[in-house]
């Protein structure tokens, strides 16, 4: 069994790459839910979604949210009403976040997400890392800000100053999946809002302690592969490279695998961390998902 912790934009590339080299019945995928709320009357968990998406090959690759080739009649017709929407959601899309509703009020989260993996075909454990709420604040040279206002009204573009996120219980089986795998795999999303906050979960890190940790880094050379993860890096204090993704996973890390570009950190970096691995890591067609999940896959003892 392979745990691999989750956001929802890096990560769900690399899964491409491993379900088509490893059975994915033996693949766990702990995501992360701090950016979970909901929108426009429906709960939104948008990294849970894309790697239900992409385990089902239905993800929209151009944006990594939502369903490919979807149609926005609802989303359109809301605008025209004067109710438009933070979020452009699909009306496929939008079913499946109805359908996530709904059963959520039955069931709790991680229940729901287990019945629509299975009403999707899949054989993969998808975990939520919680099913309590969470809450993030970011704090800007605007003002503070709600995480989703940041990233889609403001585009990204204000300076981050500080993050401050809430802490919640991990929902059951995160722990015994980290626990009982061969190995963990932490994927190339964004280190502080998709990843922190499930190291964050009580009980993760000892857990982590116990089994073979590889993770991919995000960062390239001194910028993220995608996304804002370098100005939340930046607003905590630590270095924007493949040596501050290192730093901050050290206290449980086996190895790590940083892009090609970044060879000349390899000293520095095992200076933290026992083994290198160096490799191409921009996973910009399927040929390379699967090359880098091999890779990975390769050096798990």
């Amino acid at each position: 069994m392979i745990t691999v912790l989750s956001g929802g934009t890096g990560t769900p590339k690399l899964l491409q790459g491993l379900k088509e080299i490893v059975d994915p019945s033996e693949l766990t995928i702990v995501v992360n839910t701090l950016e979970n709320d909901y929108f426009a009357g429906v709960y939104v968990a948008a990294d849970i979604d894309t790697v239900l998406y992409t385990m089902s090959d239905m993800i929209n690759e151009e944006f990594w949210y939502g369903i490919k080739d979807d149609t926005f009649i609802t989303h359109e017709r809301l605008e025209e009403i004067d109710c438009p929407e933070l979020l452009r959601i699909g009306d496929k899309d939008r079913a499946t976040k109805i359908q996530k509703t709904l059963l959520m009020e039955k069931y709790g989260l991680a229940k729901a997400c287990e019945i629509q993996a299975k009403n999707m075909g899949l054989t993969s454990k998808i975990i939520p890392m919680s099913n309590e709420n969470s809450n993030i604040k970011l704090t800007t040279d605007i003002g503070e800000l709600e995480f989703h206002d940041f990233l889609i009204k403001h585009q990204q573009k204000p300076e981050v100053l500080d993050i401050q996120f809430s802490e919640v219980s991990p929902a059951e089986g995160v722990i015994d999946a980290i626990k009982n795998s061969k190995a963990v795999i932490i994927g190339p999303s964004n280190p502080i809002t998709s990843i922190l906050p499930i190291l964050s979960l009580e009980g993760v890190k000892e857990a982590l302690k116990e089994t073979y940790v590889v993770a991919v880094s995000p960062i390239v050379g001194s910028d993220a592969v995608s996304g804002p993860a370098g100005k939340f890096m930046k607003a905590l204090g630590m270095d924007i490279s493949s040596v501050g993704v290192a730093k901050l996973y050290e206290n449980f890390l086996d190895n790590i695998v940083i892009d090609n570009e970044d060879e000349n950190l390899e000293g520095e970096i095992n200076q933290i961390i026992n083994k290198v691995t160096i490799t191409n890591t921009i996973m910009n067609n399927l040929g390379a998902k699967k090359n880098l999940a091999q890779i990975i896959m390769d050096s798990i003892p």
